[in-house]
């Protein structure tokens, strides 16, 4: 601590993201990063504008990559917002979309950005506790909010939502923002972007981090009524103008334009998570059923942390979240099948 820092960067808990540990030969499943490299398109089109026009800022409006997004999605694209990551959309959703003086309303068991985002921002939380089997209570969001956000699939339990239980919780709240976060909604989920004509009141973020292998990239999206779009907008001129760079640009359209490729790693993780599933439950493990990218399990008769310890001092490396009603669970990110096949062979071993 500094004696030049503010009260309010004294008071700060930052978020703490997932380790990037810098070892060779490492199963490293603990990030949610997608196994699979980016569409060759993909590379392609970053190579195309790797050249002087680099001295040039980027288009500060992202007008290509919006229409793109747009077109993908069947909106308009005025109803289109993109930004440096998801993370960054979100941040801006908290300081501009959601009431000061009213309490945020989210899971208790959720994405640890969120009450960080609150502490930021000066917002109000509260978090309404899972079910029993880690689903979300839709009848708990019917009550006096200021906003409400949740990831869908959640994260990280993995479990999702349908479409009408979102609606359930976007009808009943028709004076604040929802916000469905949907990181992970690709890998089984549905897209609750197709209700955004209907209901003014709601926003979807989304990440091209992990579906479309982008992580490194940094771009997220949020879509949404017009004036939610424009309110983020606000915010992000004046915060700044340029969030998105020339590759990332080129190589976030590109992505969205190669759909054969998306479907084919898509799908490769999916079967690869029903089957690393059936194959930890052999092993004795509770396999919560998941619609993303990472499975979130526990043992009866093992601890989740010497677990974890265990699978380290055999080079695999997954996340354990050393919190309340989790703390024996283990979220272990989809990797490619010879990564997983390490997997079980050490918790063959451990157990």
């Amino acid at each position: 601590m500094s004696r030049f820092w503010s009260p309010f960067v004294k008071d700060l808990v930052p978020y703490v993201p997932g380790e990037q540990p810098k070892l060779d030969n490492l199963v490293k499943l603990n990030t949610n990063e997608n196994p699979f490299g980016p569409s060759p398109k993909v590379l392609e089109a970053i190579a195309a504008v790797t050249d002087a026009s680099l001295r040039l800022y980027p288009a500060p409006n992202a007008d290509s990559l919006k229409a793109t997004i747009a077109e993908y999605y069947r909106v308009q694209p005025s109803q289109v917002f993109v930004g440096n990551g998801s993370d960054e959309v979100l941040a801006h959703v908290f300081h501009g979309l959601f009431q000061h003086g009213k309490p945020l309303l989210f899971p208790d068991i959720s994405y640890s950005f969120y009450p960080v985002y609150c502490g930021l921002y000066g917002i109000a939380p509260k978090t309404l506790p899972l079910a029993d089997d880690f689903t979300i209570n839709i009848a708990d969001y019917a009550q006096p909010n200021g906003g409400i956000i949740f990831p869908n699939p959640n994260a990280p339990t993995g479990i999702a939502l349908t479409l009408a239980q979102i609606e359930q919780i976007v009808q009943a709240s028709p004076d604040s923002v929802v916000v469905v976060d949907e990181a992970y909604v690709d890998f089984g989920a549905e897209t609750a972007i197709t209700l955004v004509d209907r209901y003014p009141n709601l926003l979807v973020t989304q990440s091209l981090s992990k579906s479309r292998s982008l992580a490194g990239l940094r771009v997220g999206l949020a879509v949404g009524h017009a004036d939610l779009i424009e309110a983020l907008e606000r915010i992000k001129n004046s915060f700044n103008s340029y969030p998105l760079d020339r590759l990332a640009l080129a190589g976030a359209e590109a992505a969205f334009r190669d759909q054969a490729y998306f479907d084919s790693t898509r799908n490769a993780v999916i079967q690869s998570r029903d089957e690393m599933a059936a194959k930890l439950e052999a092993l004795g493990f509770e396999v919560l059923p998941s619609a993303a990218n990472f499975l979130f399990v526990r043992h009866a008769q093992k601890d989740a942390a010497q677990l974890a310890q265990g699978l380290r001092e055999q080079r695999v490396i997954v996340r354990h979240f050393a919190k309340p009603r989790i703390e024996q669970f283990l979220r272990i990110t989809i990797g490619t099948p010879e990564q997983n096949a390490k997997l079980i062979d050490a918790l063959q071993t451990l157990l």
